[in-house]
C-alpha cells in the first residue's frame, strides 16, 4: 500500500494524545487528566482526557478518537455521490480545547484527523488556531511564527493557503469578528499536486507534535500577569463568543452529532462558564477596545 494505513494514523494520534496530556500535566503543575474510554454504537470509540481545577488550566480536554460504519447522509450530500452509494466510512484524530483560568492566558483549540471511505477516497484535515481574551501583538506574532516554520518544512504554499483559510473558518459570521488571531486551517488533503499520503500524513504528525511546546509557552509566560474582575467579565463574554461559534459554525461538532458519536465529548469543547449581555459595549480607547479592532481578517502576523 502507498503510504500509512489506517491503523498506523490511529495508533500515531493515540500516542499524540498521551505525549500532551503528559507535558501538559507538567506545565500545569497540578492538574492530572482523568481518562473516559468510549464506545459508538455504530462501530469504535475513544478515549476523553479531560483536565479540572488545574492551576493554570481550568477545564481542557484531550480527545481521541477512531468511529467506523455507514457514512451519513449528510456527508454523503457533502462529497456529492451518487444516490444510492453509502460506502463505510473509517475517521480518527485528536481534538484538543482549553479553557485557563486567567483572562490573560489565551484560550487554543488544534484537531489532527484523518478520514477514509470503502471506495477508495481519503484525506487528512486539521488546523490549530488561539483565541486569546486579550489580543497581545507579541503573543500572536509568536503564535503564527511558529506556524509559520512548521508549514515551511513541508511546503512553503503551505503557510498563506492554510492561514487564509483558518481566517476565513474561524469566522463568526453573525457576529462580523474573527474567533481570535486564526492560526492554519486545512481539510481534504491528498495525494494531488504532487504530495503522497506519507508526505501528507508527515504535515499533520508536525502540526500535532507542534501544539504542546507553543501552549506551555503561553502557560508559563503569561499565567502571573496580574489581573482583575473587569478582565474575568470580559473573559465570561469571550467565552460566549467561542460557545456561539462552536455550537453554530464548527463542522467537527456538526460531524460528531451527526454520525451519533459522544455527546459528552463533542461538547467538552464549552467552557466551564461563559456569559452573555444584551448589547455589550466596550469603553473607546480601552484594552477590550483593542482586542475588538484586531478580531479581523487579513492580519499579517509574521511580516
Amino acid at each position: 500500500m502507498n503510504g500509512p494505513d489506517k491503523e498506523e494514523i490511529q495508533e500515531w494520534f493515540k500516542t499524540l494524545q498521551q505525549e500532551i496530556c503528559e507535558q501538559l500535566e507538567h506545565a500545569d503543575g497540578k492538574g492530572k487528566f482523568i481518562s473516559d474510554a468510549w464506545e459508538r454504537p455504530g462501530g469504535g470509540g475513544g478515549i476523553s482526557r479531560v483536565l479540572t481545577e488545574g492551576n493554570v488550566i481550568e477545564k481542557g480536554g484531550v480527545n481521541f478518537s477512531a468511529v467506523w460504519g455507514k457514512t451519513p447522509e449528510p456527508t454523503l450530500k457533502t462529497l456529492n455521490l451518487p444516490p444510492g452509494v453509502h460506502p463505510d466510512f473509517f475517521a480518527c484524530g485528536v481534538s484538543i480545547v482549553l479553557h485557563p483560568f486567567s483572562p490573560m492566558v489565551p484560550i487554543i483549540h488544534m484537531n489532527v484527523r484523518y478520514f477514509e471511505m470503502s471506495n477508495g477516497t481519503w484525506w487528512f484535515g486539521g488546523g490549530i488556531d488561539l483565541t486569546p481574551h486579550y489580543v497581545d501583538e507579541g503573543d500572536a506574532q509568536y503564535f503564527h511564527h511558529k506556524l509559520k516554520a512548521v508549514c515551511d518544512q513541508h511546503h512553503t504554499s503551505y503557510y498563506p493557503e492554510f492561514k487564509k483559510w483558518a481566517d476565513d473558518y474561524f469566522f463568526i459570521r453573525h457576529r462580523q469578528e474573527t474567533r481570535g488571531i486564526g492560526g492554519i486551517f486545512f481539510d481534504h488533503l491528498k495525494d494531488d499536486h504532487g504530495f503522497t499520503k506519507r508526505s501528507r500524513f508527515a504535515f499533520v504528525q508536525s502540526v500535532g507534535s507542534a501544539f504542546a511546546p507553543i501552549y506551555t509557552h503561553y502557560m508559563k509566560k503569561n499565567k502571573s500577569l496580574p489581573y482583575g474582575e473587569q478582565e474575568k467579565q470580559w473573559q465570561y463574554l469571550r467565552r460566549g463568543r467561542y460557545v456561539e461559534f462552536n455550537l453554530v459554525w464548527d463542522r467537527g461538532t456538526k460531524f460528531g452529532l451527526e454520525t451519533d458519536g459522544r455527546t459528552e465529548s463533542i461538547l467538552m469543547s464549552l467552557p466551564p462558564q461563559a456569559q452573555w449581555v444584551y448589547s455589550h459595549k466596550v469603553a473607546p480607547g480601552s484594552p477590550e477596545q483593542k482586542t475588538l479592532s484586531l478580531l479581523k481578517k487579513g492580519i499579517d502576523w509574521v511580516a
